[in-house]
């Protein structure tokens, strides 16, 4: 039996442009194609648009999830994203993951926390 290495997640809060934030498109686009250039496997996803023009979206991949929670009203979006080191260093990931999220968003941080777990 393999040990279990604890994996990184970050969770962080973000203001971006409005239009950035009631995009669940690009978002959409931009997960997947981070998912498919790290080398992940998405198990199953969801993605929903509210009224105000903000939204929701989870990813569940094998090696965790990702989500992203947006309020366009406020200019601000919650992010998180937890990838396991089971198998695979996986920290690396984490971390381009958010940074490509945020260049994806022209984001500005507020928060940042790192977690091991």
């Amino acid at each position: 039996m393999t040990t279990y290495t604890p994996g990184l997640h970050i969770l962080a809060t973000f203001t971006a442009p409005q239009t950035h934030l009631t995009d669940p498109d690009g978002c959409r686009a931009l997960f997947d194609a981070l998912i498919d250039e790290l080398g992940l496997a998405k198990v199953g996803e969801t993605y929903h648009a509210f009224p105000n023009g903000g939204f929701t979206a989870v990813v569940c991949l094998t090696e965790s999830h990702v989500s992203i929670h947006t309020w366009p009203e406020f200019g601000v979006a919650t992010f998180d994203v937890f990838l396991s080191n089971f198998q695979r260093n996986n920290e690396a990931k984490v971390r381009l993951f958010y940074a490509r999220t945020l260049g994806h968003f022209d984001a500005t941080e507020q928060t940042r926390h790192e977690l091991t777990r």
